[in-house]
């Protein structure tokens, strides 16, 4: 009888023993768990219970593993709504709900399904399974934290905008909802994102139908376990396997790292492969095993500043982050896009080109796909090319330095000998050799002495070049007036230091200027060297040059017909002298107004100035080909004898409509037969008409376009004493079509109260 009484009761608590098996890992409404209970899979996989995160009381309903020996949870169920003490009871509530009573009967959880059973599988998913047909109707890897379990999907469904991701805790010790989430965007080419607050924080790379291509630690581990759906209906899910027997998750930390974690059996501890170019924040940290501190780069991202210009030939290039074979097709089509900043190929995607900032490359040394960066020719550069650069550079910089040296030594040298030669050249007056001058035009003269005056005598005579005695200014330079020791005036020329003349040269025209006599040349008594000035001394004309009166309006009424006649055979006079009468056959080239300079008595004098051309003066042989000859001066004095006739300058306009110049309106008027016309109204006297108009027609033959139509002087001045009375018809002048600049004091006559500035811009041209 005790015998059977033993049996019976061994029979009876095997019977208990096996329904409590059955029913470890589910919780019904007979069945709940109280702190600090818990649950175990069946495999012995995970638990179910409560617990308190570390340096923190509140208690949470959570998922951890099992059968580790470093707590770890995976899931909490109520992260946002802890309890405040241990009284806290899970459990299946009448009406089939899953509920988290408080002490007080009050649940903090918000899983309402009736009439239902909850299971912890050996997976760590807990399911909420209907009683009758055992229908799964919700399940945790619907609702995940911060860890991401094989099997278990984050997705995001583009039609209805839901989403399954990670969220991190807020930190270790509260699993509230954190700054950071992992979810799938699917964009043209899916990746998995890590948002901050909603923004992009780090991004996986592209899905190549085996794993995403910025996670190269996967790429080893998971060569076909890592999967992504599109199930058609709106929804990309992503999920990896793990068939072997290790323990790995992935988990989101508070740091917002998504850290790749595995269990090592040998440390019996767990190991965080960190991903490529990253390292631990905390490394004490890591070393005891704890990784919550997370990751961080290694190296700083380098980001490259897209330069889409071109020097010359030298287009942009990529370069190539890793090792394998380029994609021509890729590479030519990214060239193309001016907006493309860099490209990359994949087998399973194909070409991927990227058109905004590089915001997180990474550079993987042996994994991942190549990416190739644009980048300007000059930063394409190898050590190879740098070393040729440096080479050339540095000998270029040596020649440079020579020449350099060489050419200083050259006008050092130069200056020497320049100045050792003045100084030779101003002992000649001392000297009692005559010297033949070194020009085309003066091999056979010899010449006297030329004075020389000296330098602080002409200071003291012009009070320092004082602006009170400055007389005239022109392209050759400035003229002053001034009063020698023994009372005589002179007129002193500074000639301008840009002229190209040299010194020798400068001496050897002053020589010959001053051998001029003629009663219509201004005498030169003299020149003055010093320094870099060069100086030359005239005598001094007391009334001022001829287009001070011709052209002002208060003082042009003082030249009648009968003086402006006398000027103009005075300057014919002149300039035959200089062609045939002087001893060297000389060329003015700058025949005008303001070198015509008016004596006492009305006599006429030309001021034989070095300046060698003045525009709306010269002929059209010397303007267009460099060419000049008599007839050039020739061509001058038409210009200037039709200005003294008309009392018009040639460089203003006449005639609104056709905006004629001086030349241009005599050959209009003449071809009217109007010429009358032309004659300045303070002139035009009946008794003078044949005389004027005479004058008129012999300007137009000086100033016809070819040289050869042109009389010579000897002609002109013979016509002008009526030595000739038939005369020729003249032809076309030149620069008749030309627009030219206005120039209101001599298109219209102004007031009295406005003065003359009679400064005209000339070509300097050395002999």
């Amino acid at each position: 009888m005790r015998l059977l009484s033993k049996r019976n009761l061994l029979f009876v608590l095997c019977c208990f023993c096996l329904n409590l098996g059955v029913a470890i890992d589910t919780i019904t409404s007979s069945q709940s768990i109280k702190d600090p209970g818990n649950i175990v899979s069946n495999g012995n996989a995970f638990k179910l219970g409560f617990f308190s995160p570390v340096n923190s009381t509140n208690r949470y309903i959570g998922i951890w593993y099992s059968n580790i020996s470093v707590f770890t949870v995976v899931w909490v169920a109520n992260r946002e709504t802890p309890l405040n003490d241990s009284s806290g009871v899970l459990t299946i509530s009448e009406d089939g709900n899953l509920v988290v009573l408080d002490g007080k009967k009050r649940d903090s959880l918000d899983i309402k399904f009736a009439n239902s059973s909850a299971q912890l599988l050996d997976s760590g998913n807990l399911v909420l399974q209907e009683k009758t047909t055992g229908t799964i109707i919700w399940e945790s890897f619907q609702l995940p934290c911060d860890t991401l379990l094989p099997k278990m999907k984050i997705s995001t469904n583009v039609r209805t905008g839901n989403k399954v991701q990670l969220t991190s805790w807020q930190s270790l010790s509260d699993p509230s909802i954190g700054s950071f989430s992992v979810n799938i965007q699917p964009l043209n080419l899916p990746q998995a994102f890590i948002w901050k607050y909603g923004s992009p924080y780090w991004r996986s790379g592209p899905w190549n139908k085996r794993v995403y291509i910025g996670m190269p630690t996967v790429d080893y581990q998971f060569q076909d376990e890592i999967s992504l759906i599109n199930d058609q209906e709106g929804t990309f899910s992503s999920s990896f396997t793990s068939e072997n027997d290790s323990l790995l998750h992935f988990a989101l930390n508070a740091h917002g790292n998504l850290e790749e974690i595995f269990w090592d059996y040998e440390k019996d501890d767990w190991e965080v492969s960190y991903l490529q170019g990253f390292e631990p924040k905390n490394t004490k940290e890591s070393n005891r095993g704890n990784w919550t501190s997370g990751c961080v780069r290694r190296t700083q991202l380098q980001c490259e500043r897209v330069k889409t210009g071109s020097e010359g030939n030298k287009t942009n290039g990529f370069l190539k982050l890793n090792s394998h074979a380029l994609e021509a097709d890729c590479r030519q089509q990214c060239l193309e896009n001016c907006s493309c900043l860099a490209y990359a190929y994949d087998t399973g995607i194909g070409c991927m080109s990227w058109t905004g900032s590089l915001i997180d490359a990474q550079k993987f040394s042996s994994t991942g796909v190549n990416l190739y960066i644009r980048l300007a020719y000059s930063d394409l550069a190898t050590k190879k090319d740098m070393k040729k650069i440096v080479t050339i550079t540095v000998i270029i910089g040596t020649v440079s330095i020579l020449i350099y040296t060489y050419l200083l030594w050259r006008w050092i040298a130069k200056h020497k000998a320049r100045k050792k030669k003045e100084k030779e050249i101003l002992l000649f007056n001392k000297g009692e050799a005559h010297k033949t001058l070194p020009s085309d035009n003066l091999n056979q003269v010899k010449v006297q002495e030329l004075p020389l005056f000296n330098f602080e005598k002409l200071v003291s005579a012009t009070n320092n070049f004082h602006l009170s005695n400055k007389v005239g200014q022109g392209g050759f330079g400035s003229v002053y007036k001034g009063k020698l020791s023994d009372g005589q005036e002179i007129a002193v020329k500074i000639l301008s230091r840009t002229s190209a003349q040299g010194f020798e040269e400068f001496m050897n025209e002053a020589v010959v200027i001053s051998k001029l006599q003629h009663r219509n040349l201004v005498r030169l008594l003299g020149c003055c060297v010093e320094g870099e000035e060069r100086m030359l001394i005239y005598e001094y004309m007391p009334i001022k040059s001829l287009d001070a009166f011709l052209f002002d309006p208060c003082k042009y009424e003082l030249l009648d017909w009968r003086e402006r006649f006398n000027i103009i055979q005075g300057i014919g006079r002149g300039l035959l002298y200089l062609h045939r009468d002087s001893r060297l056959r000389i060329i003015h080239r700058d025949l005008k107004a303001s070198n015509i300079l008016i004596f006492r008595g009305n006599e006429d004098q030309a001021n034989t100035r070095r300046v060698v051309g003045t525009y709306g003066y010269m002929s059209p042989e010397y303007v267009i080909e460099w060419r000049f000859s008599e007839k050039s001066d020739v061509f001058n004095f038409g210009v200037l004898l039709l200005e003294i006739v008309s009392g018009r300058k040639n460089t203003g306009f006449y005639n609104d409509k056709e905006f004629l110049s001086l030349l241009g309106l005599a050959w209009k008027l003449w071809n009217s037969d109007n010429t009358v016309a032309l004659i300045d109204s303070m002139i035009s006297e009946p008794f003078f008409e044949m005389e004027i108009l005479r004058c008129i027609q012999v300007g137009l033959l000086c100033v016809q376009e070819f040289a050869k139509d042109r009389p010579t002087l000897s002609v002109v001045v013979s016509i002008l004493k009526s030595e000739i009375v038939d005369m020729p018809h003249p032809k076309k002048p030149a620069f008749i079509e030309r627009l030219i600049a206005l120039d209101t004091e001599s298109s219209q006559r102004r007031k009295c109260i406005f003065s003359i500035n009679n400064v005209t811009m000339t070509t300097v041209q050395g002999r």
